[in-house]
């Protein structure tokens, strides 16, 4: 009798999420494989379809985000100059999706790895005068966070306004002496989306992964680094990390401002005005660039569309560096049929991941690319976490989203899109020089004839890419 009652109210379940999945209107193919989850996985299907499978663009998870950015001023937005006409599509497309304008008053400095990146990062805290803002969605104990907190009581005590935000789920590690040590010298503390045992599988899913540094209003930090001493010091088992980051300053501050206090509101409940910018002398170079940040409750995948239009208006070539290159179909194809058509497309990653099934799924799609004509590199020294797309001396990239569904479609990402030839050819003789020291895979017909083991647990982690 028991089992009977289980049976009948897991098929009433599942039929009732079967109805969602129709009413949401899910890609065919993803639909079908969550049925066939649901009805082969007993529970298993059914619970990883609820924190995953469910379409958080029909319901949002925040409804508070459109409360808060309707009342924050219009940011600043710069006219495109004939130069930049060529890009319109592309401007049109991230301000239409998240109503980020371009931006031309900006100065911007590409920062290389951990040591140069803190460094510069702290000179500027040092100058912060009115307040500071800091988001990440690593921040661990050890070396780099005992600085930020003796930075942080200086200014403190100085009078600066300090405002610190971390992801649950990505911080899980760090102490939480160290937030009462933050609060005990009066800085803000924000947790994102903290994981509680009744909104557990409705938000475990959905992480934070921005980082953020604003002072002032004045001097931004953006790109790939988390507050973590790997940065500084080997990993045991992956040795180096490498990274990218970037300075701005200028009117892309005041929008990773925007990103930061619209996360903050969502976070604490705590509205923040938007401060004024003030500098007080000329920006050295102007710089055109859209900050792009995506998140779950966005209408569209914004991030995914961004890098679809990339590869797509590429004519010369398309550069990318990021650890975790696992693409949808949409994507996959845009990067065959470039390369197909004769533009010169390169990856580089390193030659392991620091996750094993995540390594099988990026390896997975190996094959494809070599067929394509699509040319892979791999580090075999340290980790490249980097997150970087360059474009035809044109348009460049760099941010937090990787080329993955968990950053196009469940993380809370940001990018900076940078329209400057300057800056594209310094980011992409950096790539060129990282390729020297990487080994490139050539031969289609070797990888095509590896181990069956090998393209069995690729072809199983594969499967589960939508979920990685």
């Amino acid at each position: 009798m028991l089992w009977t009652i289980i049976i009948i109210v897991y098929l009433i379940i599942s039929f009732f999420i079967v109805g969602k999945l129709l009413v949401n209107g899910m890609r065919p193919s993803k639909s079908l494989a969550w049925l066939l989850a649901i009805f082969t996985i007993p529970i298993g299907g059914m619970l990883l379809y609820w924190m995953v499978g469910r379409n958080r663009r029909r319901n949002k998870l925040f409804t508070l985000k459109d409360d808060f950015t309707k009342n924050l001023p219009e940011p600043p937005r710069s006219k495109p100059t004939e130069d930049l006409k060529k890009h319109r599509s592309l401007i049109n497309l991230i301000y239409r999706n998240c109503g980020y304008p371009l931006t031309c008053d900006n100065s911007v400095k590409v920062l290389r790895d951990g040591q140069d990146t803190f460094n510069c990062i702290f000179d500027a805290l040092e100058q912060a005068e009115e307040h500071i803002h800091i988001q990440y969605y690593i921040f661990e104990d050890g070396t780099l966070a005992e600085r930020f907190f003796n930075i942080l009581k200086t200014k403190c005590e100085a009078g600066v306004k300090v405002r610190l935000m971390y992801d649950s789920v990505g911080s899980f590690s760090l102490d939480r002496s160290y937030k009462k040590r933050l609060e005990d010298i009066g800085v803000e503390v924000g947790q994102f989306l903290p994981y509680r045992f009744g909104k557990f599988l409705a938000s475990i899913n959905y992480r934070n992964h921005r980082k953020i540094v604003v002072i002032d209003n004045i001097i931004g930090f953006t790109g790939g680094i988390n507050v973590s001493d790997k940065y500084l010091k080997e990993d045991n088992m992956l040795g180096t990390w490498h990274d990218t980051h970037l300075k701005i300053v200028g009117d892309g501050t005041n929008l990773l401002n925007r990103i930061f206090l619209t996360d903050w509101y969502l976070a604490t409940n705590k509205k923040v005005a938007i401060p004024g910018r003030k500098i007080d002398k000329p920006i050295e170079r102007n710089v055109p660039l859209q900050i792009v940040p995506s998140g779950p409750d966005d209408d569209f995948a914004v991030m995914e569309q961004v890098y679809f239009s990339i590869i797509n208006k590429a004519k010369k070539y398309v550069y990318i560096v990021n650890p975790y290159i696992i693409p949808n179909h949409a994507l996959l194809q845009s990067l065959q049929t470039a390369a197909l058509s004769g533009v010169d497309v390169r990856l580089l990653m390193s030659s392991t991941t620091d996750y094993t099934v995540v390594d099988w799924a990026v390896r997975s799609y190996f094959e494809s690319y070599l067929k394509a004509g699509i040319k892979v590199h791999l580090q075999p020294e340290g980790f490249i976490h980097s997150k970087i797309m360059i474009s035809d001396d044109e348009i460049a990239s760099i941010g937090t989203a990787n080329l993955d569904n968990r950053s196009l479609h469940q993380n809370y990402e940001n990018n900076a899109i940078i329209y400057d030839a300057a800056l594209c050819k310094e980011v992409k003789e950096n790539f060129l020089n990282d390729c020297k020291n990487a080994v490139r895979l050539t031969d289609f017909d070797a990888y095509h004839k590896r181990g069956k083991r090998r393209k069995l647990l690729e072809g199983a982690a594969k499967l589960l890419s939508p979920m990685l």
